[in-house]
């Protein structure tokens, strides 16, 4: 085992069902800790196979967040693999906790496993039989304890995903026991998420399905210190006390976590229960009053959201609007723009396969005030985005196309105005006889799928007096890109002398980022610029984007 810092450990576990918001807990937590000055970093562990969610669908498990750095993930001498696709909870906690994340912070069973099968193959474990216990929960151990060491952070927040209960689970659980025998009680605490489920026929809130989940967890030697019931409304005193007396909590250790107007009022909320002093009394961390001065920004973040002036309405059509994670980022970007601007974003998720079976339905796209064109990848609904895309540059409607969504946007100029009717991306055709959307040159020898895409922070250099630089008012950027594919830049060359601007481009391979309407605010860019925003520094590209679209709304009165 390697040798720990002087970091304390808060691990976070969920219960009775997935989807409760762990991540909101474990990032709320995070900031009643920076109010008081300590510093934090956190951990997300999935238990699923995968070395990365890269190659998972969104409308299974959400957004695929991209961090700023690579990670050359080592699993054995001699077999590496670059990690940068991570969790969407990544998000939550750069947006609330204000610092970049590191992919070496997402702990999957899939890279635990591999790395003890292919320590196995080139023979670390000669003569021992392999198992989970030791080796598998070594490994946990050995992952969560570098994590620590990397910046040293007063506190490292670790988020155990899926809950108590599933199999995939239990060698992290197991792992944590170990850890608390290990480190010491008094430098780790458990906290516990778990439903609190309203019964409307009788009006109670129910805590049994808390208590079988802790018995889980008690059944695994392992108590938690603190218990966080998430309900519709803040729990009752005698609800505290019923779940204090059966889970082996005191009272003042059951923290509400209601539904609220906008997840930034949670660390306000857990402030007001006292879940800060708890949380440093447990750790043996002086007890520090919050400072005033953060206290009070982050309460004036809150009233932006719940205060609006005015509202603008925005269409976010898409292939996975099934499911309102997979577009997580893009959504919190769109409402920080809007309250950063006080205004109230009303967005409206559309699948675009309804443009497909009726397009007389993109007339709804003229009764918004801007539209979204999304990432994406894959043939099942591009037909209409790309319909999405000739709709908005026939009504001159505002529209920001990100990543799949900025090529979509050159095939439907490249159709609509180039008048190249067979114009295509040969992701979704290959045999297209013009590819305006084509294969990056150095993915061409690439086969595998994982971890293989242009991924990461790049430098993008902006063209002076376009509408991107004009967002930005800077020449050079850092973005994050996730792709494979790009737009053409013989196709890109002849759009220019019908109307279309190149805006920027990647400084370091000279590929097109960035694409611009000369006679409207229609632009693309084959950057991620939802994954660097946050609540108090919104994106620039997104604040124009809201600025713009409210504009049109001021105009149609």
């Amino acid at each position: 085992m390697m040798n720990r810092s002087d970091t304390r450990f808060i691990f976070i576990t969920g219960g009775v069902l997935s989807g409760l918001g762990k991540g909101v807990v474990t990032a709320s937590i995070g900031k009643l800790l920076q109010f008081r000055g300590y510093t934090v970093d956190a951990v997300k562990i999935d238990p699923y196979l995968n070395v990365d969610p890269g190659t998972l669908n969104p409308v299974e498990h959400g957004e695929v967040f991209v961090c700023e750095d690579v990670w050359e993930f080592e699993a054995a001498p001699g077999y590496r693999f670059r990690i940068a696709e991570i969790d969407q909870d990544f998000g939550t906690y750069e947006r609330f906790l204000e610092i970049n994340m590191h992919p070496s912070n997402n702990i999957t069973s899939g890279q635990v496993y591999l790395s003890v099968i292919l320590k196995e193959r080139v023979g670390e474990f000669l003569g021992k039989t392999i198992q989970v216990i030791p080796h598998i929960t070594d490994e946990i151990k050995r992952r969560i304890l570098r994590a620590s060491q990397r910046l040293k952070p007063d506190v490292l927040l670790v988020e155990i995903g899926g809950t108590v209960g599933d199999i995939e689970v239990m060698p992290f659980l197991e792992a944590l026991r170990q850890l608390i025998l290990e480190l010491g009680k008094e430098v780790v605490i458990l906290v516990h998420v778990t439903l609190i489920p309203s019964l409307e026929t009788v009006g109670q809130l129910k805590t049994k399905p808390t208590q079988h989940s802790v018995r889980l967890l008690q059944s695994m030697g392992l108590q938690p210190d603190i218990i966080v019931g998430r309900s519709k409304v803040e729990l009752p005193d005698e609800v505290k006390e019923k779940i204090s007396l059966f889970c082996n909590v005191p009272k003042h250790a059951v923290a509400s976590d209601p539904d609220l107007e906008t997840p930034y009022e949670l660390p306000m909320i857990f402030e007001k229960q006292g879940l800060g002093d708890l949380i440093c009394d447990l750790l043996k961390l002086p007890r520090r009053k919050p400072d005033y001065r953060s206290l009070n920004e982050w309460g004036e973040l809150i009233k932006r959201f719940k205060e609006p002036a005015d509202r603008v309405r925005i269409a976010i059509p898409g292939k996975y609007c099934m499911i309102y994670d997979s577009y997580i980022s893009i959504i919190e970007a769109l409402r920080a723009s809007a309250a950063w601007l006080n205004l109230k974003a009303d967005l409206i998720l559309i699948e675009t396969e309804e443009f497909e079976r009726d397009p007389g339905k993109l007339e709804m796209l003229n009764h918004v005030d801007g539209i979204l064109l999304t990432p994406g990848f894959g043939a099942r609904g591009v037909e209409g985005m790309i319909m999405v895309a000739e709709q908005a540059i026939k009504e001159r409607i505002p529209l920001l196309g990100i990543c799949f969504g900025a090529q979509l946007l050159f095939v439907a100029f490249s159709r609509y105005v180039l008048g190249l009717r067979n114009a295509h991306s040969t992701e979704v055709d290959p045999n297209t006889l013009h590819p305006v959307v084509d294969l990056l040159s150095e993915q061409r020898e690439i086969g595998l799928k994982g971890g293989t895409m242009k991924l990461g922070g790049r430098l993008v250099k902006l063209v002076k007096g376009t509408k991107l630089h004009e967002a930005y008012k800077s020449e050079r950027i850092i973005e994050r890109f996730r792709h494979r594919y790009h737009i053409n830049q013989r196709y890109a060359e002849l759009a220019a002398e019908k109307g279309l601007i190149i805006s920027a481009y990647d400084e370091l391979d000279g590929t097109i980022c960035g694409i611009e309407l000369k006679d409207a605010w229609i632009l693309g860019v084959q950057f991620h610029p939802e994954f660097r925003s946050r609540p108090r520094t919104p994106s620039p590209l997104f604040l124009e984007f809201v600025k713009k679209s409210y504009k049109i709304r001021k105009k149609k009165g």
